[in-house]
C-alpha cells in the first residue's frame, strides 16, 4: 500500500513538470517571436539629417516654386503631427505650444497670452515669420531659434515644408501673398573650340 502511493505521488510529480514545461514553452512563445513583423506605431516625420563634417552646403530652397507646387491637403495631414502641442483654428486655445491661427505674415510671438522661450523672444527681434524665415524654421527649429522649446526636429523634405506652410496660409484672415516663382539661371552655353584644321590657309599669291 505505502510502495502504491509512493508510486503515485511519483506520477503525480513527473505529470507537474511536465504540465510547468509546456506552459513555460507557450509563454516563451508568446513573448519572443522572431518571426513576427514589428509594426510601427504613431506617425512616421522625417526628421532633418545632419551633413557630414566637409560636405557641401545644401542650396537653398526655390521657396516660390515650391510653394506654387505646394498641396494644402498634404499640409493638413502634416499639421495632424502637431497638432498634440498646437491648435490651428480661429479663437482655439494654447496648448503645449501657441495657437498657430495667423502665424505666417504675423509677428514673432504673435499670442500675448502665452509665454515663449527665451529663444523666440530674442528671434522676435529680427522679424516676423516671412516665407523664408518659416522655412527654415520648419526645417530646422533648433538652429534657427537657439533655445526653442519646441521639441519637434524639423522637416527634412522642403516639399513637405512648402506644403505645411501652404496649410498655415489657409489658417489667417490676411494671408501673406505668395512669394514670385523663382527664374531658372541659364546655363552657360559651351563655347566651341577651333580646332588646327578649321583655320583656312591664307590664300596664294596671284602670279604676276
Amino acid at each position: 500500500m505505502k510502495n502504491g502511493l509512493e508510486l503515485n505521488k511519483l506520477a503525480a510529480a513527473v505529470l507537474v513538470a511536465g504540465l510547468i514545461g509546456m506552459v513555460a514553452g507557450k509563454m516563451a512563445d508568446g513573448l519572443y517571436r522572431p518571426d513576427l513583423e514589428l509594426k510601427t506605431r504613431g506617425f512616421s516625420v522625417d526628421v532633418v539629417e545632419t551633413p557630414a563634417p566637409g560636405a557641401a552646403p545644401a542650396e537653398p530652397p526655390k521657396i516660390g516654386k515650391l510653394m506654387a507646387a505646394a498641396n494644402v491637403e498634404n499640409g493638413k495631414n502634416i499639421a495632424k503631427k502637431c497638432a498634440t502641442c498646437h491648435d490651428f483654428e480661429k479663437g482655439g486655445p494654447n496648448k503645449v505650444g501657441p495657437n498657430l491661427w495667423g502665424v505666417l505674415g504675423g509677428p514673432k510671438c504673435h499670442k500675448s497670452d502665452f509665454a515663449y522661450s527665451e529663444g523666440m523672444t530674442s528671434a522676435k527681434e529680427k522679424g516676423g515669420w516671412t516665407y523664408d524665415s518659416i522655412f527654415a524654421f520648419l526645417h530646422n527649429p533648433k538652429a534657427f531659434v537657439p533655445g526653442t522649446k519646441m521639441a519637434f526636429a524639423g522637416l527634412s523634405k522642403p516639399e513637405e515644408v512648402a506644403d505645411l506652410v501652404a496649410y498655415l496660409r489657409t489658417q489667417s484672415d490676411n494671408p501673406p501673398a505668395l512669394p514670385p516663382v523663382e527664374k531658372d539661371e541659364p546655363k552657360a552655353a559651351d563655347t566651341p573650340t577651333a580646332s588646327p584644321t578649321d583655320k583656312k590657309a591664307p590664300a596664294a599669291k596671284a602670279a604676276h
